[in-house]
């Protein structure tokens, strides 16, 4: 099994799209037995998900992210943990102990063009048709 996490000097990434690179984890029998850290060459939201499924990855975890994203994501068969902050180990470590739970995405770091739930209270609604707080 393959993992990757949104990676910034040991954290959690906090916008799946802005990611400049994802930490790699080579997972047997349960147990990390190598890890990797890759660049996204400045690669955007659309083309990380196949930079990811090039690097067979299984699943990935990362901070906020967006419903096309997600969808991508979804396309080729990678799953997906969102909604995670704090160091990149810790939250792979959870997930190997079944703790680490999948959300939806997490509208506090991701904010498309043009939009910013701090604009509305993103807990006081839906957010429309941005689909980006649950």
């Amino acid at each position: 099994m393959r993992i990757a996490v949104t990676y910034d000097n040991g954290n959690v990434f906090q916008h799946f799209g802005h990611s400049e690179y994802f930490k790699l984890y080579e997972v047997q029998d349960n147990e990390v037995v190598a890890t990797g850290v890759i660049g996204t060459d400045g690669q955007g939201h659309g083309a990380l998900s196949h930079l990811l499924y090039v690097y067979q990855i299984d699943v990935l975890i990362c901070g906020g992210i967006g419903p096309g994203a997600q969808s991508a994501l979804s396309e080729v068969g990678i799953a997906l943990y969102p909604g995670v902050s704090g160091s990149c180990d810790s939250a792979v470590e959870a997930y190997l102990r079944g703790e680490l739970v999948q959300t939806g995405a997490n509208c506090n770091h991701h904010h498309e063009d043009g939009h910013s739930c701090g604009d509305h209270g993103c807990g006081s609604h839906g957010c429309g048709d941005h689909n980006c707080c649950h």
